[in-house]
């Protein structure tokens, strides 16, 4: 049983931070590590919500926060970590000093495998504008692996941070890329995604790397998501570029060219590079990583499987929507 008491902080820590008083937020935030463990979580939540509208007050106050991230409650820890998703999201560079911590809670085996995921997914936005302060080759690794994980929104937090290392600077995965392809025949398509935009963005400063996914690659061409077949034929392009003695589907790719504008566009720029040559007027944003950075919110957006909706408050896990009485993930009171 949780025997720690004491008050919450007397001023509300989000009013402290939008009038700039952010010595007294921090002072407020110190007090609140003593305060019991449903004031804590609910002040947590406060701040996680006015970090979804408002990122850039966390600038200089995330420190005292990281605490959290190693509480004895499961769902203090859970809801502090998505408090550093909203803020690495919306203020990245406001994370960057708690990057390490943010680390280690995803490296921790024993950690709840949510708690990994979102930390994950805060280092993932973070790694977009600060590679170096993030994508570590240990950071790398333990996204990785991560990838084992049977839980398919757990997997879908850390394929989104690796292709966001990549987005970051594409070259950090390109000795990960046969290890990506391994999980691209993965049943959410969310997950072929990520790792199809990886391999891409990857591919765009290490097209030579690509060899090692190239038979996943073409497999993903009959893919049911059009934008899996599009990232697909996209990378397929980049490596013909890149080594065009390498065996072509260009037979499929020519179908492709009568498939959905997305799709078309990429097997066509995918035959020009085989080809050696260059369309006239060819479409612009294919194979270039700022392009790919910004189609890829809308994408996601559009093919993203619900996550919080629907889902445990206190643990994430997704939850039918009649909804049992108790999570069956952590067990609290729904």
């Amino acid at each position: 049983m949780d025997d720690r008491t004491g008050t919450t902080p007397d001023t509300d820590i989000v009013t402290l931070l939008e009038h700039g008083r952010k010595d007294d937020a921090l002072t407020a935030l110190e007090q609140l590590s003593t305060a019991d463990a449903a004031d804590q979580q609910a002040c947590l939540r406060s701040l996680k919500s006015a970090a979804d509208d408002q990122p850039q007050l966390f600038d200089g106050v995330l420190s005292p926060i990281t605490r959290f991230l190693a509480d004895s409650e499961r769902s203090t820890r859970l809801t502090a970590a998505k408090l550093f998703v909203a803020v690495s999201e919306g203020a990245p560079d406001s994370v960057v000093p708690v990057v390490p911590t943010l680390a280690e809670r995803l490296a921790d085996e024993s950690e709840f495998y949510y708690v990994r995921a979102r930390c994950a997914e805060a280092l993932g936005y973070v790694a977009v504008d600060h590679p170096d302060a993030v994508a570590s080759p240990a950071v790398v690794a333990n996204l990785r692996i991560g990838l084992e994980f049977d839980e398919p929104e757990v997997r879908e937090k850390l394929v989104k941070a690796l292709a966001h290392v990549a987005l970051g600077d594409p070259a950090r995965l390109r000795y990960q890329v046969d290890s990506l392809a391994d999980h691209l025949q993965a049943d959410s398509e969310l997950v072929r995604y990520h790792l199809s935009t990886a391999i891409v963005v990857t591919g765009c400063a290490c097209p030579e790397r690509l060899t090692d996914a190239r038979e996943a690659l073409v497999s993903r061409l009959e893919d049911e998501n059009r934008y899996v077949r599009g990232r697909a034929a996209e990378a397929l392009g980049l490596l013909a570029g890149a080594d065009a003695g390498e065996p072509f589907p260009r037979a499929q790719l020519e179908e492709l060219t009568a498939d959905d504008e997305f799709v078309a566009e990429r097997a066509q720029f995918a035959l020009t590079q085989y080809h050696g040559t260059e369309p006239d007027d060819g479409p612009t944003g294919i194979a270039g990583r700022d392009a790919i950075r910004t189609q890829t919110t809308d994408i996601v957006e559009e093919i993203r499987t619900p996550e919080d909706d629907g889902g445990c408050p206190h643990c994430g896990l997704s939850l039918p929507e009649s909804g049992p009485p108790l999570c069956p993930g952590c067990g609290t009171p729904l």
